[in-house]
């Protein structure tokens, strides 16, 4: 059989696959659910499965916000101030109030002027919010922290500062070889797709990579979906229907979920069965969440603190105390804590002092009076409920569950009005975890779309959430409008062709239907633009060389939503027609045509004809050239016949049509909010680094500074120890306590200030004093053992080799003596020994024959006889082996003895010049020299075996060829076959009688019997019967 082998292709794919296996075995994917209040991620990577990102300070999230701490001094342009994150930066807001920057994404893809913008601005007084000079979008001025020069800061670059600060956690889990760059992150349902954008954006600039988003409820149920078996639809059974209500600090969201295993075809001829989770309807509120049920408590927290005695004599107003940043701050951060206090407790309280105009103030507040405040808002829950099941055309009764999800979805009275819209709280699933869910299931998506994982397959259908469709204008300048998906319409589904009647390049403006600035209102607002390119060129190509008329030009485009962000994608586009299709050559006539006999209706050629038929065919060949890059279909014939062997050979010839499809070119361009040139992209990019630069210079300067305090301590510590004084000499401990006191006394005085370079050129003087007192403690430590351990190492080789060169010496002479004697005796025994050439063959080694001796010896000869007869043992050494580990031997032995005895000349306060590492790199020296050796042995020593055992091999293979051929050959046993009764081969039985009669003759005859001969072949396979005789 043929041995097959690979091509250089199917290597170099192995390779690859091999290589890349390494590569992704050390990726790591983040899902990251992006909260308004907080912000969770979960690290997928080869042996961490799912694991929360913890926060610096271990925490399992971490708060959303960023804060730029002001320096001390005046900033100067160029200069960037120290950042803080999460919780660190929340308890700065009373300090910085302009300057902390906390709850920023219901701000994302929204204009500077839009509501939200807006009520944020109000309620965070202290921030300056400015439009950003090219997209419009909101911007943050710094309160003091940079120039007033500095460029605002966009929504998207302070969002990347914190998935910054994610990222850095999640590598610390991830461990320093291992890169974590992608990403999924969770959106609500209704961001638009300029907020997805916005989301995107920042992603990007934090430096991941956005595999996909997607919507809360779906990263909740696709987690809820990981450890369940849904019913099997192949099967009759009915889908589940799960609800997620999701109520976060920010807004209000009801996502309607079916849940179903399918039976799908598998590799080959197998099937699998999967699960699938479908977004139905979705249904929110955007502004009710626990951020507006903080807002309660802090409005009654300022009504109650004006109305206070203190503050009415301190003039106190309203309207004063909300736009005080400090006072807000502080107020905002005891509201949250209440809420939360309130979810389990009846009472709760708080104290300020001096919470504006140095007026203390003390606040109580029951759950009962929280309650109250909050009417209206509780009547708010019930509206996203019934908004996700209208969507998704179903009843209460329908639902299987609701799944409960974020903080706020826990407040007491939430719950009450849950069970109030749903009948009872039976439906209410509370085995499902209401924090982490959605940033798990988002870890699970990330994990199933990198090639890294292999995870469960679980197929999801996210829902557009929001109707969408296009508008463009006719050849003839009308408008012209098209709905193409509507919200339930879902991502994955595929391509719709539409179809044009425009023959020129025109653009189609594709558009979501989002709500408006009004209450109700919805307006159309633009997503992208499509653009031909070539269209009028190509309408203009098939009217001149197909013969196309223009009324039946076609253009088709394909278009679809991308199941990554929604946005629309344009697979296709083309313009097609029906035109008359060439008539294509027979075999029959191809045949004819190469053997000069023409077709079968074709005429002989006249004279003159000749070059006319060269020119035609030259066109022909010429026009097939041209359309290369246009595609035809065949389509039908435009007539038929029914023509018969008796028809005229010059009868009517069929006409057949093709489809002509010429692709056409075109752009597709985002439109909305203007997009940031490549240009200021890169210039946000490089800012961020900036930041990222100089809060790593300060990091390095404060390891510096701590670096040098922690030194000055331990020197006082270690100039009193009795080792470092017997090592060390006065002039040196007193040089060393003047330096480290001038140290400690600049550190805390100009050294507060000073750069990383100045510290650590304050750190190495006193080093460069301590360092080599150290290391005389540490070698005269060190040093007898690696003495002595030297010492032993030189003898056992100088043993050694002294042995080998002694068995060497020996062997040698050995082989010299029976050289001599073997030459003695040639000229008597040359006649014996040419006789006896013809049967044994010369032996090349000392020990051959040893095992063709006769197995009847009476004696075991002892081994100082063996010795006598046949010498020493070889040894596995020649001198030339031993020559570098004698050469090295001697080059240590030479330093040590000079090195050794210049050291005991030295006293303890001398540095050394026996150096301990010295000592050790020769030791390995020698230990590698004799590895070396011992390895060159087991060489040898395969080498000789090899040998050896190649002669007895041939030896033995001549001593039976010559016994073969001293032996006559006998005659071979045979038995005959005789023929069956019906004159046939004989059967089963017959043959087993004729063997049995067989052997007992071979008995009979002092012979062996031979073994049985093989069963006989089937009837038809008889011919494998050659002989009479077997």
């Amino acid at each position: 059989m043929a041995r097959s082998t690979l091509s250089p292709l199917s290597i170099l794919l192995s390779a690859i696959l091999l290589f890349s296996a390494h590569v992704f075995a050390a990726s790591a994917v983040l899902g990251i659910d992006l909260g308004t209040e907080y912000i969770k991620a979960a690290l997928v990577k080869p042996g961490i499965p799912l694991e929360i990102v913890l926060t610096k300070d271990s925490r399992r999230k971490e708060i959303s916000a960023v804060n730029f701490k002001p320096a001390s001094n005046i900033p100067k342009a160029g200069e960037y101030p120290e950042r803080a994150y999460g919780s660190d930066a929340m308890a700065l807001a009373p300090r910085f109030p302009g300057d902390v920057f906390p709850n920023l994404k219901p701000l994302l893809g929204l204009p500077s002027d839009s509501a939200e913008v807006k009520e944020y601005a109000l309620r965070h007084p202290a921030l300056k919010v400015v439009a950003h000079t090219l997209r419009g979008t909101a911007a943050f001025k710094s309160a003091a922290a940079f120039t007033p020069e500095e460029e605002a800061w966009l929504v998207e670059e302070l969002l990347a500062m914190e998935l910054q600060s994610i990222r850095s956690n999640a590598a610390a889990l991830a461990g320093p070889d291992t890169s974590v760059r992608s990403a999924v992150l969770t959106v609500p349902p209704f961001y638009t797709a300029e907020e997805k954008r916005a989301t995107q954006l920042a992603a990007e600039l934090a430096g991941f990579k956005v595999l996909s988003l997607i919507s809360d409820g779906l990263a909740v149920g696709l987690n809820y979906a990981t450890s369940r078996q849904f019913p099997n639809i192949n099967d009759g059974e009915k889908p589940e229907h799960h609800m997620v209500f999701d109520m976060g600090a920010g807004s209000t969201k009801a996502t309607v979920l079916k849940f179903q295993s399918r039976t799908v075809k598998d590799i080959g001829k197998f099937n699998k069965t999967v699960q699938e989770v479908f977004v139905l309807g979705s249904g929110w509120d955007r502004t009710l969440g626990g951020d507006a049920l903080n807002y309660l408590i802090v409005d009654d927290m300022i009504t109650q603190f004006a109305e206070s005695p203190k503050a009415l004599r301190a003039s106190v107003e309203v309207e004063k105390v909300k736009t005080h940043g400090r006072a807000i701050a502080k107020l905002a951060k005891e509201a949250e804590r209440l809420r939360h206090v309130l979810s389990a407790n009846q009472q709760a309280q708080a104290s300020f002092e001096g919470l504006y105009d140095d007026v203390d103030f003390k606040y109580k507040l029951s759950r009962a009076d929280f309650e109250e405040k909050a009417a209206s808002h509780a009547e708010r829950v019930g509206a996203a409920i019934r908004d996700a099941l209208t969507a998704a055309n179903l009843e209460i009764m329908d639902l299987d569950s609701v799944i409960l999800h974020g903080g706020a979805s826990r407040t007491p009275f939430v719950q009450k009005q849950l069970e109030k819209i749903l009948g009872s709280a039976d439906k209410i699933r509370t085995n499902v975890n209401s924090d982490e869910a959605a940033v798990f299931g988002a870890g699970f998506r990330a994990a199933e779309l990198s090639p890294s994982f292999r995870v469960k397959e679980i197929r999801i259908f996210e829902a557009a959430a929001y109707p969408a469709g296009m508008k463009w204008t006719t050849d003839e300048g009308k408008p012209k409008q098209q709905r193409l998906w509507t919200a339930a319409s879902h991502l994955a589904a595929p391509a719709k062709e539409v179809t044009f009647a425009n023959r020129e390049d025109f653009s189609v403006e594709f558009y979501q239907v989002v709500p408006g600035p009004a209450s109700g209102e919805t307006v159309e607002a633009g997503t992208k633009t499509l653009t031909t390119k070539n269209l009028t060129a190509s309408v203009a190509e098939l009217a001149e060389k197909y013969k196309c008329e223009k009324g039946d030009i076609r253009l088709k485009v394909s278009v679809r939503l991308a199941t990554d962000n929604g946005e629309v994608v344009v697979t296709k586009a083309s313009v097609e027609c029906e035109a008359e299709a060439p008539e294509k050559e027979g075999i029959i006539d191809g045949v004819k045509n190469l053997f000069g006999f023409g077709k079968k209706d074709q005429q002989p050629i006249k004279d003159g004809e000749a070059s006319d038929e060269a020119e035609s065919s030259s066109t022909s060949t010429e026009s097939s050239t041209s359309t290369k890059s246009t595609k035809t279909k065949p389509l039908s014939t435009s007539s038929t016949s029914s023509a018969s062997a008796s028809e005229p050979a010059d009868a009517k010839t069929t006409k057949k049509t093709q489809l002509v499809v010429i692709p056409i070119e075109f752009s597709l361009e985002k439109t909305g909010i203007p997009q940031l040139p490549k240009a200021d992209y890169q210039g946000l990019k490089d800012r961020l680094k900036a930041f990222e630069s100089s809060d790593n210079a300060r990091r390095q300067r404060e390891e510096a500074l701590n670096q040098l305090e922690s030194y000055t301590y331990k020197v006082r510590d270690v100039i009193d120890d009795e080792a470092f004084i017997g090592a060390s000499t006065a002039e040196e401990r007193e040089d060393l306590t003047d330096k480290n006191n001038a140290a400690s006394d600049w550190l805390y005085g100009e050294g507060a200030d000073a750069t990383k370079e100045v510290l650590k050129a304050r750190l190495k003087e006193i080093r460069d004093i301590v360092a080599p007192i150290e290391k005389r403690i540490e070698e005269a430590k060190k040093r007898p053992e690696v003495i002595k351990t030297l010492k032993e190492a030189l003898a056992n080789t100088k043993t050694f080799v002294a042995d080998m060169k002694k068995d060497i010496a020996k062997h040698d002479e050995f082989l010299a003596s029976r050289a001599a004697a073997s030459s003695s005796s040639s000229d008597a025994s040359a006649t014996e020994s040419s006789s006896s050439s013809t049967t044994a063959a010369p032996s090349g080694d000392d020990f051959d024959g040893l095992e063709d001796e006769p197995a009847t010896t009476t004696k075991v000869a002892a081994m100082e006889d063996l010795e006598k007869e046949r010498g020493p043992v070889p040894p596995l050494y020649t001198l030339d082996d031993l020559k570098e580990s004698e050469e090295l031997y001697e080059s240590i032995s030479a330093w040590f003895e000079e090195k050794l005895a210049a050291q005991e000349k030295l006293g303890a306060t001398d540095d050394p010049v026996l150096l301990v590492k010295d000592v050790e790199e020769r030791r390995k020296k020698l230990d590698k020299a004799g590895m070396d050796l011992a390895m060159k042995s087991v060489r040898n020593f395969e080498r000789k075996k090899a040998a050896e055992d190649e002669a007895k091999r041939s030896t033995k293979a001549k001593k039976a060829k010559a016994t073969k051929a001293a032996k006559p050959a006998k005659p071979a046993n045979t038995m005959k076959l005789k023929p069956g009764k019906d004159g046939k081969m004989p059967s089963q039985e017959e043959l087993e009688a004729m063997i049995k009669e067989f052997q007992r003759e071979q008995e009979e005859n002092g012979g062996a019997p031979p073994p049985p001969p093989p069963p006989p072949k089937e009837e038809g396979d008889k011919e494998g019967i050659k002989h009479e005789e077997l």
